[in-house]
């Protein structure tokens, strides 16, 4: 039997660990831009053109390299980061594998002129496909610049798997942050297709954080730092006030090295534990310095995930850390059991006089009386609060025993009968601020308001959309409203759907929009927050579930503007809300499928009084 073992061809195997390296343009910008960091730059340009699937170009005015080093660098696992395998546990670069131009040149074209400080000429390479079509000498200034054209161009079926261009843009902002925002020592600036996106100046991590989401950040930072001798912690938390329903500015750096850690993730949960709801989620920008011999970083291609020497107890530090920042700028709830009280009493007016405390006693006073005339008391009030014996027996001899329901607690939908009844009813009764309990001819049902409105309010957005229209009122003075440049992108990307809601806005440079009018049924006063609202009930939308882009903006929207838990109802309130409801095509659940009513039977009510 003749052998079926080979070896793959070098241009076949650098493209399938390009594979793994990059994925989208988002990828080869990351490398890219560590390596401009990696070689001491302190200005960093980034140019995209057409999401990256055109031209990728990064310059900086690092230290460059010289012409050997230069071509060199696009061998695999050619690299200046490591010699021996111990060096993998003392790196302090976020490039060491060597891997990363290889993967690129392999799937792009590839332009690379760098030049040393010491250098008179730089050197120019240009490869396709790894393979080297000219090298020579140019004039250039001090640093390096490397333009990726036409990524993916040999491999067309990873091409065709791109989204459009304004999602892989979103992902390359995404990319461009996480490399700027532990760097704010080095100044960045994007451009797309022609356009300044970002221009981060020098600064401190207040400035880059502010820089990149908008001055509104200014005001909702609280600083944390924290020195031990396992780990410092460094950087800022949101206030629980300007939390988010979605994943949104969270960010954790290792070293100055972005990561991911579900279980670091959840320290800070706990440290916000007594102050956010279970579904909010506070934003936080903090830096993890810990001896490199600690940590192993070579566990993940993209090296995102890390492992701990002892993972428990940078967990409990991070914790203590974030709850004694909250605690120490009065954002946690605390007892001061060393306050001296004393001081807490008003002085007298000067001409006052003192009056000492009497006490009387009532010779005549019978505790058991009283107890006797407070349960009397709240036996009647609770008969006048309820409807009568006769009203109640008026009542139930209305319905026949055939229409009664066998099961106790339903969420299944009523018949046609029922809800023609809840036309005719005047009168319902709000449960806790959050629960609509109204009649029915078998017994009675209880509507979830939230869940309820959010169906209504979901299925008039999708009419609106597909109608292509939609009603707006004009606001008698515009609203700016500034947003991070992902989300000002997003807005871009979305516009003729959000318009189709009712908002009309448009742009007006520097990622700030201005709004000129607003939905018919939405306050002038909540617009920006509105806005912000929507942007992050869809990238929550977009991350959990897979949906049609309208289908996600009338579920936003629906949730943005629905009402909530806790809002307390009027009685037409109501009745509009039940009515509304019950005209919908699907009333019995809520656009994520969770039950808006269930239903009580007056027979189980029976079996329950008469035990």
């Amino acid at each position: 039997m003749a052998d079926v073992i080979h070896l793959l061809p070098d241009s076949v195997a650098n493209q399938i660990a390009a594979g793994e390296v990059v994925q989208r343009p988002a990828s080869a910008v990351k490398e890219l831009l560590e390596n401009s960091v990696d070689a001491g730059a302190s200005i960093i340009k980034l140019i995209v053109k057409d999401a990256g699937k055109t031209l990728l170009q990064v310059i900086d005015n690092g230290k460059g390299m010289s012409a050997t080093d230069a071509r060199l660098c696009f061998e695999r696992h050619a690299t200046s980061k490591i010699e021996k395998a111990d060096d993998l546990f003392n790196l302090s670069t976020k490039g060491f594998r060597g891997e990363a131009l290889a993967s690129i040149a392999a799937i792009a074209q590839v332009e690379l002129k760098t030049k040393q400080p010491t250098e008179d000429l730089a050197t120019l390479i240009e490869i396709e496909g790894n393979e080297v079509k000219r090298q020579e000498f140019c004039s250039a200034p001090e640093g390096t610049s490397i333009a990726v054209k036409n990524l993916f161009y040999n491999v067309p079926a990873r091409r065709n798997f791109l989204k459009s261009d304004p999602v892989e843009f979103r992902h390359i902002i995404e990319e461009f942050q996480r490399v700027a925002l532990p760097h704010p020592e080095i100044a960045f600036s994007l451009y797309h297709n022609g356009q300044e996106i970002f221009h981060l100046q020098q600064g401190n991590l207040r400035q880059r954080i502010i820089a990149i989401f908008g001055n509104s950040y200014n005001e909702r930072l609280v600083p944390v730092d924290e020195d031990t001798s396992i780990v410092k912690v460094g950087g800022f938390v949101g206030k629980p006030q300007f939390a988010k329903k979605s994943r949104g500015e969270q960010y954790f750096f290792l070293n100055n090295r972005f990561i991911k850690s579900s279980y670091l993730h959840h320290a800070i949960q706990m440290a916000f534990a007594e102050l956010l709801t279970a579904d909010s989620f506070a934003s936080y920008f903090l830096l993890l310095e810990v001896d490199p011999k600690t940590i192993d970083v070579n566990i993940h291609p993209t090296k995102t995930e890390v492992k701990f020497e002892d993972e428990r107890l940078v967990y409990s530090i991070l914790r203590s850390a974030v709850k004694r920042a909250l605690g120490k700028y009065n954002i946690a709830p605390t007892l001061d059991f060393d306050k001296e009280t004393t001081f807490d009493f008003i002085p007298l007016p000067k001409d006052a006089t003192v009056k000492l405390p009497s006490i009387s006693v009532n010779p005549d006073y019978n505790p058991f009386a009283e107890k006797q005339e407070t349960a009397k008391h709240s036996v009647l009030q609770k008969n006048l609060d309820q409807p009568s014996f006769e009203q109640f027996m008026a009542e139930k001899n209305n319905v026949s025993q055939q229409e009664m329901m066998s099961e106790s607690e339903t969420a299944v939908s009523l018949p046609e009968n029922e809800t023609q009844v809840l036309q005719d009813v005047s009168l319902h009764y709000q449960l806790h601020n959050a629960y609509v309990l109204t009649h029915i001819k078998t017994g009675f049902m209880i509507i979830d308001q939230q869940q309820a409105h959010e169906r209504v309010l979901y299925e008039r957005y999708v009419k609106q959309m597909s109608a292509n229209h939609s009603a707006s009122q004009q606001l008698l003075f515009p609203v700016n409203v500034e947003l991070n440049a992902a989300d000002y992108e997003l807005m871009l990307q979305l516009a003729d759907e959000i318009k189709l809601l009712g908002f009309d806005f448009s742009e007006f440079g520097k990622n700030t929009l201005i709004v000129h009018g607003i939905p018919a049924d939405l306050t002038e006063h909540s617009t920006r927050q509105m806005i912000e609202q929507l942007i992050n009930n869809f990238k929550n939308n977009e991350q959990e579930l897979n949906l049609d882009k309208r289908d996600n903006l009338a579920q936003a929207m629906a949730r943005s503007m629905g009402i909530k838990t806790g809002q307390k109802l009027t009685n037409e309130e109501m009745a509009n809300l039940v009515n509304e409801l019950f005209a919908c095509q699907m009333p019995y659940s809520s656009p994520q499928s969770k039950p808006t009513l269930t239903t009580f039977a007056l027979t189980d009510l029976e079996r329950r009084f008469k035990k």
